[in-house]
């Protein structure tokens, strides 16, 4: 029997944990979940699991939440809130398994108090290696921390790893083991086929119409812009011990092949399924054994041919500046997460165009490339401080669009 503790639990990843916990109550239990302002979802996850703890992100909402919970006969839960309140949960000795769901680099603390611990750590939140790289990964060894990608991508390539890499993944390499090259893929996002000359002109609605996945709106940005699979690169260097030559991303607009690795023989293996997070999910919970998770086996009859085709850095420059970053350092790949955290937010508001994402995201970048990460306060320094520049550029972008009378 497992314990879990879920930071994020009311977001998509969260639900779909909860799902599949769900369906094996012989195999696990609810220790602890967390959610930032979502009293009302948190109330009905809190009847139906009756976790011993809650973390909301607000004070308010931990008010509310203790209120609801009380009204409904259920006050034996113990609510907290705050970032100290996140960390402490996650690296709390009543959980053996932490999904780290949360969504953004304030995941990044928890998510390491939790390795820290040496637990079973399922890594959806992929900004804590995109912003702290190194030293994540040296903590997740001098604890002995397993460390279990849930990205659909990652899990996927994870899957079709030799079982000597999956059982030491930080210490193996891809040439010892055969291998010539981790292939990525990505759908290409709901604008693969829009004129480029027009994307400066779609809507976050438009920018959050996944054509295969259905996820929170920051992540459909990312995924539009294609600035997912490029932290998805930078996470996939670290999951699996790779250099950046050892990475290719390729379109697949079907979304049925998650990932693949080629062998030096020829051989690829691919890992397939529906679009459909369960699985992964499933997946990392059991390991190394094998659960249902929900999910409809594929159907090969029915299912559209595959597509596959290169990125266009043209329409996609989010992606080649994470590339970039993620041969340039640590600083570079901090930084880019964090402008590109503020740009999504500002796009997503109405503030800025689609485009100027990218144009905010390449501005900073430049500016703390060259920024030495030695220690984990310098990486909360460089997300602080590209935070605010990156707050900057969209202020100056905002007094730029022309007003309108009403």
């Amino acid at each position: 029997m497992r314990k879990l503790c879920i930071l994020g639990a009311t977001g998509s990843i969260g639900l779909s944990t909860l799902d599949v916990v769900r369906r094996h109550p012989d195999k696990f239990s609810i220790h602890a979940l967390t959610a930032n302002s979502s009293v009302d979802a948190m109330v009905e996850l809190c009847q139906e699991f009756q976790p011993k703890v809650v973390v909301m992100g607000e004070n308010d909402a931990a008010d509310q939440l203790k209120q609801k919970l009380s009204a409904s006969g259920s006050a034996n839960i113990v609510i907290d809130c705050g970032k100290q309140a996140l960390i402490d949960v996650a690296a709390s000795a009543e959980s053996d398994t932490v999904m780290a769901a949360i969504v953004g680099a304030s995941g990044l603390m928890p998510t390491l108090a939790a390795v820290k611990e040496g637990k079973r750590v399922l890594l959806a939140n992929k900004e804590a290696l995109v912003t702290s790289g190194r030293i994540f990964i040296d903590a997740v060894k001098a604890s002995g921390a397993q460390l279990l990608p849930i990205d659909s991508e990652h899990n996927a390539i994870f899957q079709c790893l030799p079982q000597t890499f999956q059982e030491n993944p930080l210490n193996e390499t891809i040439e010892s083991n055969g291998i010539s090259k981790i292939l990525l893929t990505g759908s290409g996002g709901p604008f693969r086929t829009f004129d480029i000359e027009s994307l400066e002109h779609v809507t976050p609605d438009q920018a959050c119409a996944h054509p295969n996945w259905d996820m929170g709106r920051k992540i459909s940005v990312d995924s539009a812009t294609m600035m997912n699979k490029g932290l998805e690169f930078i996470e996939a260097k670290w999951l699996f011990n790779l250099q950046p030559k050892d990475i290719k991303v390729v379109l697949h607009p079907q979304s049925t092949i998650h990932s693949m690795v080629q062998y030096k023989d020829g051989s690829v293996l691919a890992q397939m399924g529906n679009p459909d997070m369960r699985t992964p999910i499933a997946h990392a919970l059991s390991f190394p054994q094998r659960i249902e998770s929900g999910v409809e086996p594929l159907d090969f009859f029915t299912t559209a041919s595959f597509d596959f085709e290169q990125p266009d850095f043209a329409r996609y420059p989010n992606l080649k500046l994470a590339i970039d970053a993620c041969e340039q350092g640590q600083g570079a790949c901090t930084a880019l997460n964090a402008a590109n955290e503020v740009a999504v937010d500002a796009f997503l508001n109405d503030v800025i165009k689609f485009t100027d994402i990218a144009k905010i995201n390449e501005t900073s970048v430049k500016k703390f490339v060259y920024e030495k990460v030695e220690s984990i306060d310098d990486v909360l320094d460089i997300d602080n401080r590209a935070r605010e520049f990156a707050k900057s550029l969209v202020l100056a972008v905002d007094k730029l669009k022309p007003k309108v009378d009403v």
